[in-house]
């Protein structure tokens, strides 16, 4: 394992309301193992997160609908309290792009990247990505932008159909709402009323040319691109699994070198002057162009993928690069897995891979707690989505298809019903712990006790709004849909 320098505490930032977040996780593990003191600003809400043995504080997040003067007060109350600078690592797009805005205030609390002013919302904004693409000759799949729902209708029998559907800011998007970041378009019909709601979104509708899922399509690339512009930590890998079902987060993924892809990335992020860590979707279409469908301006939920045989992440290699400290050369490890158990959990029962090793988002041997409380969450909650799809499995098969698909039949809805057993435990499944919990490392964590959630109205100034997620909810942006 690289050696950091512990004097340099660690502050995680979420501001997306999802307490089920295993790429948070993987965070807090990956630099509380190297003995760096581990800061979490996120809703701690019945989070698993929060009974980490590494965590050394949580702190309340901004609250919904924050201004970026309002964030940036919350992060130096943080840094008070810290006491000290500490590298700012932000866990989800609407953490990234708020940091983007708000570094420059943050003084000398807070270590950070050197990016270019809003790269990271430029990146993020999938309407902008598309020209990004283009002017950096990167495929990407045909997009367009209707302003009305006829230029919406009219799209269709351009792009053909299906088509895809996404809100070019998907941080906007209400809580509570049934809007989706990325929808599957299977009629004319469906896309005008998508458009019809693009003011309740707070972004432009795009629609986008289908590219299908299949095996060995789709792909992601991690890294960091350090202080000097060299590319640190990361990797190519490919998803074996996704939830939802071939647009969504990874459940099961492989480490697999693949130096065309990784070029073209390198290429990218040196056009773009791009400074952090990335986190990047393609798909390959049947030609063998690999098209670009995010960019990730933060980790991904399963960067820990990549944690390569010097313990190598692009994690750590953030707080060596800010603290000056040397990274050490790559050391590859082809073929490690990474598995999210309540997304796959027959995967995760598997043999571990050898010799390449595999990890698994929740449950780890030095951090019992989070896996426990997990599987407890995630166990009640199958009950009660079985109850939900068997009522739909009845309609099925009595000739009335399920609710907001008139083409799906009964064998697809049975299909649907046993992957929903790896549906996200939705928010309000656990008990809400006390937002500002500070602890000595080592010692043992108090318990929960409850408050209200408030949900969030979207913003319309392109700062993040409260979206409520829950893991593998297609609002919570990456990976097609990943908050990956």
């Amino acid at each position: 394992m690289p050696m950091l320098d512990t004097r340099v505490p660690a502050v995680l930032l979420r501001i997306d309301r999802n307490p089920f977040h295993h790429g948070t996780l993987g965070a807090v593990r990956s630099l509380g193992r190297a003995g760096v003191e581990v800061h979490v600003v996120a809703d701690s809400a019945g989070s698993p997160v929060a009974g980490s043995r590494f965590v050394s504080a949580m702190h309340p997040p901004p609250p919904p609908g924050s201004s970026p003067a309002e964030i940036a007060a919350v992060l130096r109350r943080v840094a008070a309290r810290v006491a000290r600078p500490a590298v700012l690592v932000p866990m989800d797009d609407a953490g990234a792009l708020a940091v983007g805005r708000i570094g420059g205030d943050l003084g000398d609390a807070f270590l950070l990247p050197g990016q270019p002013l809003a790269l990271a919302e430029r990146v993020a904004d999938k309407a902008e990505l598309a020209a990004v693409c283009a002017s950096a000759g990167v495929p990407h799949p045909v997009t367009l932008v209707p302003e009305s729902p006829a230029q919406a209708a009219a799209a269709t029998r351009r792009l053909g159909l299906p088509l895809m559907a996404k809100w070019s800011r998907p941080w906007l998007l209400p809580a509570g709402s049934d809007l989706r970041s990325t929808v599957l378009v299977r009629s004319a019909r469906e896309a005008r009323d998508l458009c019809r709601r693009a003011a309740e979104a707070g972004s432009p509708l795009l629609l986008q040319a289908f590219v299908p899922p299949g095996p060995d399509r789709d792909w992601f690339v991690h890294g960091y691109v350090g202080r000097s512009g060299t590319t640190h930590g990361g990797g190519a890998g490919r998803k074996h699994r996704s939830w939802p079902r071939g647009a969504g987060l990874t459940a099961v993924g492989r480490w697999t070198p693949h130096p065309e892809l990784e070029d073209l990335v390198e290429r990218l992020t040196g056009a773009l002057g791009y400074r952090g860590v990335f986190d990047l979707d393609f798909r390959r279409d049947g030609t063998g162009r690999y098209h670009l469908l995010d960019f990730n301006p933060r980790p991904g939920a399963q960067f820990r993928l990549f944690e390569d045989g010097g313990g190598l992440d692009v994690v750590r290699a953030l707080h060596l690069d800010l603290t000056h400290r040397p990274l050490p050369d790559p050391a590859p490890l082809p073929g490690r897995a990474f598995v999210v158990e309540n997304y796959a959990p027959l995967s995760a029962l598997l043999p571990r891979p050898r010799p390449a090793g595999r990890e698994l988002a929740w449950h780890a041997p030095d951090d019992r707690a989070p896996g426990r409380a997990l599987w407890s969450l995630w166990a009640r909650h199958v009950p009660l989505r079985l109850v939900q799809r068997a009522g739909r499995l009845l309609r099925a098969a009595g000739g009335v298809p399920a609710a907001g698909d008139p083409t799906r039949g009964a064998a697809a809805a049975v299909t649907e019903a046993l992957e929903e057993l790896a549906a996200p435990v939705p928010a309000s499944a656990g008990p809400r712990a006390d937002p500002t919990v500070v602890r000595p490392r080592g010692e043992a964590r108090p318990g929960p006790r409850g408050s209200a959630r408030v949900p969030a109205p979207a913003r319309r100034d392109g700062l993040p709004a409260d979206s409520s997620t829950a893991p593998g909810d297609s609002r919570a942006g990456g990976e097609t849909a990943d908050s990956r």
